[in-house]
């Protein structure tokens, strides 16, 4: 018989793990199938991708940021209120996100993950946000956990590739083109035209950008 301790063990063995943090904050997603919603964001330090236009590549080195104890940020997130996080990076799944996703499951946490998936899949997740990159292959294990396809569009040739990744995410995946944000005047008009075209797609904006927030 496996007794409460040994789940004790391993709760506190989870709750003492670390991941470099960047950033945390709770805010109102901007962006994808789950736009509008409030989410606490865990922004993870380290990212090896490379996307020239990365908004973010304070976060590429994770040496540069503190270790973190899973215990103190379930905390932050249980101390703001929030009912979802988005366990976000830099490349978040270049860590074994097993632990942490644990311990906020455990705490009745809706968890989402927002990754280019070039990392063996880890965790576990209510909604998994795949947004592959040129830059890197992503890694076979993501396709099948993918809820939401997410193709950021910087040049127009990125809208024949996004649609080789539709190919092979499950039938459920719910697909997006998003503008890059600098090329969002040059890119929405195109992203517009093709949508209509191919109407099981969706369009994303970085609405969190409008509204001035995280």
């Amino acid at each position: 018989m496996i007794t409460n301790d040994f789940y004790d063990v391993h709760a506190i063995a989870d709750a003492e793990i670390t991941y470099p943090l960047m950033e945390h904050f709770y805010t109102i997603q901007g962006e994808g199938a789950n736009a509008g919603k409030p989410a606490y964001f865990l922004r993870l330090g380290g990212c090896d991708v490379g996307c020239v236009w990365c908004d973010v590549k304070e976060s590429w080195e994770a040496n540069k940021h503190p270790n973190t104890s899973v215990h103190q940020m379930v905390k932050w997130v249980l101390d703001a209120g929030a009912v979802r996080c988005v366990i976000t990076g830099g490349e978040p799944l270049m860590y074994d996100l097993g632990p942490l996703t644990r311990e906020l499951k455990k705490n009745g946490i809706e968890t989402l993950i927002e990754t280019s998936g070039v990392y063996p899949f880890s965790g576990v997740f209510d909604w998994v946000c795949f947004s592959p990159k040129k830059f890197k292959k992503p890694h076979d294990s993501i396709y099948k956990h993918a809820n939401e396809l997410k193709v950021i569009v910087y040049h127009t040739s990125d809208l024949d590739w996004g649609m080789e990744y539709a190919k092979r995410v499950n039938k459920t995946c719910r697909l997006f083109f998003q503008p890059e944000w600098s090329k969002e005047k040059e890119m929405l008009p195109r992203i517009i035209e093709f949508v209509k075209q191919h109407p099981e797609w969706s369009i994303s904006l970085q609405t969190h950008k409008y509204m001035n927030i995280p």
